[in-house]
């Protein structure tokens, strides 16, 4: 009997502490909620913790929202909380949102919050806009000239295209893209050093905000540098190319030409082996006309005197030619 006594004792001590530790906590932020004029039950804020919802999270965030006379729900703040988003965050949009006259209810400023933009942050934008530095573009004239720019450009965020809109990189790929347009279409680099605000006339006239979270204010041009003369070291290079071009073929009918050179070479060498060879059959020839009888002895002679005298002429020919060089140098 003694035992169970106790065992019912201590049962019933830490239910008491249960119940102090969730209802006491609840209890304040009822008070608290109760005397800022939020009306948030008891036992909501005591289930929260079952919901596995911070409830003082819940009812500040409450509390903050009446007090700057905004009307929101518990079951709301609950839904958001759950889903993954920021509830501070959002309910300080909605305040910063009402004191600057901006239309934002709850539910688009939780998609903002949901869809992973910092809603606190696109609120401020849109009431102080942000200045974004693009990187140096470069871009050629049409007289081959480049040119280096860079631009400020002055955005404000748009609440309406928050969510599915573009972001900053898109701004900026497409304020590019509209430099490297309007430069390339300029007659000469001196157009556009004389004019820089032609390109930031000309890329805001683009309409490039569309489709992209943000509105394009104003695009400034903050420096204009010149850059190679892209034109002249094209037609360096396309001289080169030509160049190199004339050498290959040059060197092609070189080796052409040598081919032909050496199968002509050849073709003597060939016709003088002929010759040889048949050189070599005359004495065999003759012998065998004195055998025959075909040949006399004093026809044999005739023929050697024959030679004789005409490599005499030969030799004169020759002396003559030498000669008449000799007098003409």
């Amino acid at each position: 009997m003694n035992i169970q006594y106790y065992v019912l004792v201590a049962v019933l001590t830490v239910v008491i502490l249960v119940l102090i530790f969730f209802v006491g906590t609840a209890l304040s932020l009822w008070i608290q909620a109760l005397v800022s004029g939020a009306h948030v039950s008891l036992v909501n804020i005591i289930f929260m913790r079952f919901r596995k919802v911070p409830p003082a999270l819940i009812v500040q965030s409450k509390i903050m929202g009446v007090k700057a006379g905004i009307s929101l729900t518990t079951d709301d703040l609950e839904s958001h909380f759950l889903a993954g988003g920021n509830v501070s965050r959002v309910v300080q949009a909605l305040i910063a949102a009402d004191k600057a006259n901006i239309e934002l209810d709850f539910n688009r400023s939780a998609a903002i919050d949901l869809a992973g933009r910092d809603v606190l942050e696109a609120v401020q934008m849109s009431v102080n806009p942000k200045v974004i530095q693009t990187p140096m573009v470069a871009a050629m004239a049409k007289d081959g000239i480049q040119m280096k720019a860079i631009s400020l450009v002055t955005v404000r965020a748009n609440l309406d295209r928050l969510v599915g809109g573009a972001g900053e990189e898109t701004i900026l790929a497409r304020v590019g893209e509209g430099i490297v347009t309007t430069i390339g279409s300029s007659d000469t680099h001196k157009k556009v050093l004389e004019n820089p605000d032609l390109i930031s006339k000309t890329v805001l006239a683009k309409g490039l905000d569309a489709g992209t979270a943000y509105e394009i204010l104003s695009i400034d041009i903050a420096d204009v540098d010149v850059g190679k003369n892209i034109g002249a070291e094209l037609e360096t290079d396309r001289a080169e190319a030509d160049k190199k071009i004339a050498q290959a073929k040059a060197e092609e009918r070189r080796a052409m030409a040598f081919a032909v050179e050496q199968e002509m070479r050849a073709r003597v060498q060939e016709m003088r082996a002929k010759v040889v060879e048949a050189e070599s059959q005359v004495p065999l020839a003759m012998a065998e006309a004195f055998r025959a009888g075909n040949l006399g002895i004093m026809d044999y002679y005739r023929m050697k005197n024959i030679q004789a005298d005409t490599q005499m002429r030969d030799k004169i020919g020759e002396d003559d030619k030498t000669d008449k060089s000799e007098e003409q140098k």
